[in-house]
């Protein structure tokens, strides 16, 4: 057995972790390659709820490797706060956590330029940001004058001065433009950050050169993907996305590794459909019905804790989404969730100025205007939580997972039916 990616095929939240946290014991590292503390990863097991966001699943796993590479964006407190609260749940990371020395570091003030973005009263439209400075560490990564790398924190005297620099340059851009702003001191801002670098040094190390020599000597790479891919920069509903390669086509650029070494693509879906904050949503309830499934599936932000949207599955979209990540195989998540709901509906196209549309539009207005078009299976009274044989779901939940696998063109190689590590059926 080779290497293996597990990437979401939506936008977001569709219980990757769980799935990566199912495989860990096949696997010698897990690999985070794009995104930063904006991700979130809750794993249910023998009870104990775990929350990641920066840190790889597969540390929940003893013995099992875990990389930050280096198209992560690191807050070091936030990435600090998580070791802690892990610590504190009897999860240690020691020697089995390796950080990018490539990756981008958060700095206040990318907390600071987030909420100018998000709250300027000129802005029409809210991307619906975390607000944890994501967007703007990526902004400034590309611009490449005010980037600062992890390994920048190590040369203190040079780190100071520059940091000394942009700070100016960032306090002159916010006093104009963000009420109530207190600049920054660029002096207590190194000291602090330098002091994270020394907590953080022995996990820092080069991880392309690190992937590199444990995928010679055999090790198995679990790659995990944050976010969803209809969220992916170049390839989701833009420009409501975010900022990194959300989709597998990121694996590359964000761990050093190349996208040869991997062997099994597996895409992960629920098997209805919620976004968090702004940007089209054809197949959208905004009702009683799409209350019921935020209910019952618990539809919160693991970071923000702010209600999802929901709605039926809309195969147009995670299509799109399938043929980008490459994906080999289908993952069916909260299938639990729509246990109950008489009719099930999946849009199979969409419909606009009277014409059928295929493939998901580029263009905003296009994707606003699209209507869905959907194909209605019947749904299944009773609870399948405590069902772990495919032979054992009901006819019509079996009959749906296989519907998603053909719409996608893809086999459903795994089905969810609770939070918990058992509560995963294996199809044959």
């Amino acid at each position: 057995m080779g290497s293996t990616c597990v990437v979401g095929l939506q936008w977001g939240d569709e219980a990757k972790g769980k799935i990566v946290d199912l495989l860990c014991d096949r696997y010698d590292v897990v690999v985070r390659y794009q995104g930063g503390a904006n991700a979130g990863h809750t794993v249910v097991h023998e009870g104990v709820t775990y929350k990641l966001s920066l840190v790889p699943t597969g540390i929940l796993r003893p013995g099992i490797a875990c990389v930050i590479g280096n198209g992560v964006v690191i807050h070091p407190p936030a990435l600090l706060k998580e070791l802690a609260t892990l610590q504190a749940q009897g999860v240690v990371a020691n020697d089995r956590l390796f950080i990018s020395d490539r990756a981008h570091v958060i700095l206040p003030y990318h907390l600071a330029e987030e909420r100018l973005t998000e709250e300027s009263s000129d802005s029409a439209d809210h991307i619906g940001t975390t607000r944890r400075g994501i967007g703007p560490c990526y902004r400034d990564k590309v611009g490449r004058v005010h980037g600062v790398r992890v390994a920048d924190l190590y040369h203190p005297a040079v780190f100071r001065e520059r940091l000394a620099r942009i700070v100016d340059y960032k306090n002159r851009l916010l006093s104009a433009m963000l009420p109530n702003f207190s600049p920054f001191d660029a002096g207590a801002v190194a000291e602090e950050y330098l002091q994270y670098a020394e907590t953080l040094r022995p996990f820092v190390t080069d991880t392309s050169a690190w992937l590199h020599r444990a995928h010679s000597e055999g090790r198995r790479l679990l790659f995990e993907g944050a976010q969803g891919s209809l969220l992916d920069i170049d390839h989701g509903s833009y420009p409501y996305v975010t900022s990194s390669n959300s989709s597998a086509a990121g694996i590359a650029a964000g761990s050093g590794m190349p996208t040869r070494a991997i062997d099994r693509w597996i895409g992960v879906v629920k098997a209805y459909t919620t976004r968090v904050g702004g940007g089209p949503f054809p197949t959208e309830l905004d009702n009683e019905l799409g209350e019921r499934i935020r209910r019952v599936g618990r539809e919160y932000g693991t970071v923000t804790g702010r209600p999802r949207r929901c709605g039926w599955f809309d195969a147009v979209a995670v299509r799109h989404a399938a043929r980008v990540s490459g994906s080999t195989e289908l993952a069916v998540m909260l299938l639990d969730v729509i246990a109950g709901i008489d009719e099930l509906k999946v849009a199979v196209a969409y419909e606009r100025g009277g014409r059928r549309v295929d493939e998901l539009p580029a263009a905003l207005p296009d994707l606003e205007q699209c209507q869905p078009v959907y194909e209605t299976l019947p749904g299944w009274p009773e609870p399948i939580d405590g069902i772990r044989r495919w032979e054992d779901l009901p006819g019509p939940a079996r009959d749906y997972v296989e519907f998603l696998g053909k719409q996608l063109g893809a086999p459903v190689r795994i089905v969810s039916v609770g939070p918990d590590r058992s509560q995963t059926i294996l199809v044959p």
